[in-house]
Parts: C-alpha cells; sequence; structure tokens
C-alpha cells in the first residue's frame, strides 16, 4: 500500500491532512506506517476473473440457487429456532410497498409518522402477546434479545451472577457467554428441574417452550427467583403464546423472543427480528428504543421516540444499549402477520404445531429402536427423539425420500448439555405446514432404521 493508493475521490482527507496526521504519529510515509505488514500481504495480487455480462451473472447466480433445497419442495422437520410456518400473501404485499420498503430509523418524527406508527403498533401487540406492559423495537433477533435482558437484570439488581437453565438454546447460551464476558458477569448453567439461585443472583434465564420444546413451570421459576431477589428472564416462542398463558402470567420480569415465526420468512438464518418486553417498572433500563403517543400543539395524535437509551443518541455511560441498527421492515412483516391472523388464527396455528407434533411424536415412539426421553411432560411443537443409528446418518436416508429431518444433536455446541447415554438424539420439529402425509413420510422413512 503506498501513497498513490490514497489519491482517491472516496477518501476525505487531503494530502496536507494526511502529512499532518503523518507527522503526529512521528512517521514520514503512508509505507512507514504499515510497515509491520510483509510486502506480500500488502498489496496481494487480486486474480479477479474475467467480468461477465448481467445476463450471465444471472444465469450463473441461478445455477448456484438451484443447489438449494427450498421448505416448500418437500417436508421439513427442522426447527431449533427457525420455523417454517405459513405466511399470508397480505405481509410481502403490504411491507413491499415503497413508503415502508426504504424507511429507516425514525429519527425525524415530523417525516416518520408512518413508520412510527407501525413500530408503537408492534410494541402493543407484542406486549400483549407475552403478557408484559412494555416493549421496545429495533432488537436485532431472539439470542441478541436474551443477552440484552440478561445485561439488563444485571443493571437493575446490581449484581454480577447469572443462573441459566440447561435447557435454554445453547446457541444462545453462547451469545449470552459472548454478551457477559467483558462485563465480569459469571455464567452459571444450573439444572432446570433444580435451578440454583442464590442472594446474589441476578437472574434466572429459562426458555418457554424449551429448546427441547418441553413446557416447564414458569410460576415456580418466579417464585424461586424472586424469593433471592433475582428476576426472572424468559425467552419465549411467540406462536406458543397463541394457546399457552404468556409469561407475564406468571410474573416474569423480562420477557424476550425470537420473532421470525411471525410472518417472517427462515431465510438461511437471517436477518431476524428480536422481541423484547418487560415490567414498567424497569423501563428506564431497557435497552434499544421506544416509540410512543401523543398530541401537537394543535391535539393532532402523533408519534415520537420516547426513550432512546442508545449509545448514539445519550452519553456513552448512560447508554443501556449499542444496538445500531433498525429492524422496523420486519416489526412491520410482524404485525401485519399478527394483525392479519388475529387472536382466534394465532391460536389455531400453535394448536395445530401442537397436535401434529404429538401425533407424530406418538408414531415415532411406537417405531422399535426409538423413544422419546424428554417428553414425559407436556411439550409444544418440537420433542427429542433417540434414535437406532446416528442422526446424520438417518437424515440423509431421508433426504434421498426429499424430507429434510430433524437437527442432530448428539454434536457440539448441542450435544454439551444432554445426558451421556443420549448419544443419538435428534429434535424434530412439527408446525402447521406438516401435513398428516408429510409426518406418516417421516415415519416410514425413521423405521427404516428399525
Amino acid at each position: 500500500m503506498t501513497t498513490a493508493h490514497f489519491q482517491s475521490h472516496y477518501i476525505p482527507n487531503t494530502e496536507r491532512e494526511q502529512a499532518e496526521m503523518l507527522a503526529t504519529l512521528g512517521l514520514t510515509s503512508i509505507d512507514e506506517l504499515f510497515h509491520d505488514i510483509p510486502d506480500e500481504y500488502r498489496n496481494p495480487p487480486l486474480n479477479l476473473p474475467e467480468p461477465l455480462s448481467e445476463l450471465e451473472i444471472q444465469r450463473e447466480l441461478a445455477g448456484l440457487a438451484s443447489k438449494n433445497r427450498s421448505l416448500g419442495s418437500g417436508p421439513s422437520f427442522l426447527g431449533a429456532g427457525s420455523y417454517h410456518h405459513f405466511i399470508p400473501a397480505i405481509v410481502k404485499a403490504l411491507m413491499t410497498r415503497g413508503e415502508f420498503l426504504t424507511a429507516y430509523t425514525p429519527y425525524q418524527p415530523e417525516v416518520s409518522q408512518g413508520t412510527l406508527q407501525v413500530i408503537y403498533e408492534f410494541q402493543t401487540l407484542i406486549s400483549s402477546l407475552f403478557g408484559m406492559e412494555v416493549a421496545n423495537a429495533g432488537m436485532y433477533d431472539g439470542a441478541t434479545s436474551l443477552a440484552e435482558g440478561v445485561l439488563m437484570a444485571c443493571r437493575v439488581t446490581n449484581r454480577e451472577r447469572v443462573a441459566v437453565s440447561d435447557t435454554v438454546s445453547p446457541t444462545y447460551l453462547q451469545v449470552i457467554r459472548t454478551y457477559c464476558q467483558a462485563h465480569g458477569i459469571d455464567i452459571e448453567v444450573v439444572r432446570h428441574w433444580e435451578p440454583e439461585v442464590g442472594d446474589d443472583t441476578a437472574c434466572l434465564v429459562v426458555q418457554y417452550p424449551n429448546f427441547y420444546g418441553g413446557l416447564e413451570d414458569l410460576g415456580d421459576f418466579a417464585q424461586l427467583a424472586h424469593g433471592h431477589g433475582a428476576l426472572l428472564v424468559v425467552s419465549t416462542d411467540p406462536t406458543a403464546c397463541g394457546m399457552l398463558n404468556p409469561p407475564g402470567h406468571y410474573s416474569a420480569d423480562i420477557v424476550t423472543g425470537e420473532g421470525q415465526p411471525l410472518g417472517i420468512p427462515t431465510s438461511y438464518g437471517g436477518p431476524y427480528l428480536g422481541l423484547f418486553t418487560c415490567k414498567e417498572q424497569y423501563i428506564r433500563q431497557m435497552p434499544s428504543r421506544l416509540v410512543g403517543r401523543t398530541v401537537d400543539s394543535q391535539g393532532r395524535t402523533g408519534y415520537v421516540l420516547t426513550l432512546q437509551t442508545r449509545e448514539q443518541h445519550i452519553r456513552r455511560e448512560r447508554a443501556t444499549s449499542n444496538i445500531c441498527t433498525n429492524e422496523a421492515l420486519y416489526a412491520l412483516a410482524s404485525t401485519i402477520y399478527l394483525a392479519a391472523m388475529g387472536r382466534q388464527g394465532l391460536k389455531q396455528v400453535a394448536e395445530l404445531c401442537y397436535h401434529k407434533a404429538h401425533y407424530a411424536a406418538s408414531r415415532i415412539e411406537s417405531l422399535p429402536g426409538y423413544n422419546l426421553p424428554f417428553q414425559r411432560g407436556p411439550f409444544f411443537q418440537e420433542f427429542v427423539v433417540q434414535c437406532p443409528a446416528p442422526p446424520a446418518e438417518i437424515n440423509r436416508k431421508l433426504m434421498e425420500r426429499n424430507i429434510l429431518g430433524g437437527l442432530d444433536i448428539s454434536v457440539p455446541p448441542y450435544s454439551a448439555p444432554l445426558p451421556p447415554d443420549l448419544d443419538k438424539g435428534m429434535l424434530v420439529c412439527v408446525t402447521e405446514m406438516n401435513s398428516k402425509e408429510d409426518i406418516d413420510a417421516l415415519v416410514a422413512g425413521l423405521a427404516e432404521f428399525n
């Protein structure tokens, strides 16, 4: 890299400014600045292929895309945090309108009333769905929302120990550790049937339904946490709240979730939408932003960013979050989805997931060599199957039948919290998109390994 590389219309500083900066550093040239980088790495040859025409590029990309398996091309039983749900056509039709599709962070309320109203309606719907008092907007996804909830609980309680149930998603746990390591917060994984909570615990973190599909008693968890002055932080599947009592019903303090099931396609794992709610008494420690409704000087309804606790908006030392993007487009998608489905529609989707999963579980459990080690109690749309052969081998055979099998949880990071005797575990997910014929085809495929 030489000085000549910096003579570009895209570099804002002048040669004089560059010379001043180098002088401040005690250097005489750009080459001297990058002297520690070996020459062979400083200006490597790019060896780019010859350019293609637009038509040729389209053909090449179409060929690459054709190697992917579309979820709609055959039965899928893969879940574990990203779910294949029906998305009404109205969701895409409305969210891709130009006035929504190009909208970014609504810093100027006077010209952002539409976007602000959407976010306000989104907050209202999510608060109602989770049974909580306050919801925010702008969270990245379910994993980071949960991690932000943990940090918030530590600020509220002024404690630095967190108890995480061993039935929380292992990948979510990794994100929690990443978020907390720089703060010196101690993360301890505890047994879900007997979680250890002490007077130094900031919060107890649980998942509802848990990563393995099971439904645990949030009331007991809340009583245990509150008895030690800790908060109960819950990660929730919003679809399950269509038929189950929401976490707010059990006095949860902070409830987060992944918004992908609410009208957002799986999209190779993202981008998604984080859901975040809490009790009103903790609102000042809530991360991201909050949209409020007010009236202007003429008495007309108006929407504004009421609380903005991001470090871009307030003094960094007082900020509760460094989230620096806007998820308003997918918040709009979820708002349209919930409005289109309504209370009864969401309930019907949840009930279909529940009953179809139980039908699949009963059929699989009847197969010789298969058993359901975890599902002795109630579960929602996912359940663990102990297989007679390695899940990877089974999934390869299922794919020959154009069936996408469940998640192999016998490999890291999913195998970490499992009992040592569960060495061939598969997490199977059944949603409203799976017909009886799909489930019977899965059972027939699994039966080959008896």
